[in-house]
C-alpha cells in the first residue's frame, strides 16, 4: 500500500504524543518506516556493515520506545532530530566498541600487542562528525520527501523530465530526444517542478520538531 506523501516526516508533537502508547501500533509502523533508512544510511557512512547498521536501527527505535513514555518535547532544550541522533550516536558507539576483543574497549584476553593493533584498527566514533553525517542523511530524507510529495501534484511527464535532467543529470539535448519534447520544454518544465521541490522541502522543515 502506497504511504501518503503527507506523513513521509511525521515529526510533529502529535506523533510524539502518540508514541507514548507502546500498543499504538499504526504510529510506530509510522515512525519506523520513516526513520529507519535515515538512521542506517547514517550508520553505513560512520563506517558499519550492513547487519551492525540494521542493529543499530533496532536498538534506536528501542531506546525510543522506553524514553517515550516520559518524554517532554521543549524546544528551548533541544529538537527531537537532535536526540535522536544523540540516539542513534551511542547505539553506533556500542557497534564499535563489540568489534573489539571481549566486546569493550579494555576487556580482552589477549596480549597487549593484539589489543593494540585491533583498536587501531576501529575507527574511533568520538572522532567521526556524526553531527555533519547526520545533517547531511536527514537533508536527503526531506529531498525524498519532498520528491514523493510533488510527484503527486504535477503531470507525470513533467517528472520524468525533472528526473531525467535534474536528478538523473541527463544532458539537456538527450532528455528532449528521449521524451520527444524541445529543449525549452525541458527548461520550463525544470524550473516549475524545482521550485515546487523547494517549496515542499521549506514546508518539511517547517514541520519539524
Amino acid at each position: 500500500m502506497a504511504r501518503n506523501p503527507e506523513n513521509l516526516i511525521p515529526t510533529r508533537r502529535s506523533l510524539l504524543d502518540r508514541l507514548k502508547n507502546w500498543d499504538d501500533q499504526e504510529s510506530w509502523k509510522d515512525f519506523f518506516d520513516t526513520y529507519w533508512k535515515l538512521i542506517y544510511g547514517v550508520a553505513l557512512k560512520a563506517g558499519l556493515s550492513d547487519a551492525e547498521a540494521q542493529e543499530v536501527v533496532q536498538e534506536t527505535v528501542i531506546a525510543v520506545a522506553k524514553k517515550m513514555g516520559g518524554f517532554e518535547y521543549d524546544p528551548e532544550i533541544g529538537s527531537f532530530k537532535s536526540w535522536l541522533l544523540h540516539t542513534a550516536q551511542w547505539r553506533i558507539s556500542d557497534q564499535f566498541r563489540k568489534r573489539l576483543p571481549g566486546g569493550t574497549m579494555g576487556g580482552a584476553r589477549r596480549g597487549r600487542k593484539t589489543r593494540t593493533s585491533t583498536i587501531e584498527r576501529i575507527p574511533d566514533p568520538a572522532g567521526l562528525d556524526l553531527d555533519a553525517i547526520w545533517d547531511a542523511e536527514w537533508a536527503k530524507h526531506i529531498f525524498e520527501a519532498a520528491i514523493e510529495r510533488v510527484k503527486t501534484k504535477v503531470k507525470a511527464k513533467h517528472y520524468q523530465i525533472f528526473d531525467l535532467y535534474v536528478i538523473k543529470q541527463w544532458p539537456v539535448q538527450r532528455v528532449a530526444r528521449a521524451l520527444g519534447v524541445n529543449i525549452g520544454r525541458v527548461y520550463l518544465a525544470k524550473h516549475r517542478v524545482s521550485a515546487m521541490v523547494k517549496k515542499e522541502i521549506k514546508q518539511l522543515e517547517r514541520q519539524m520538531l
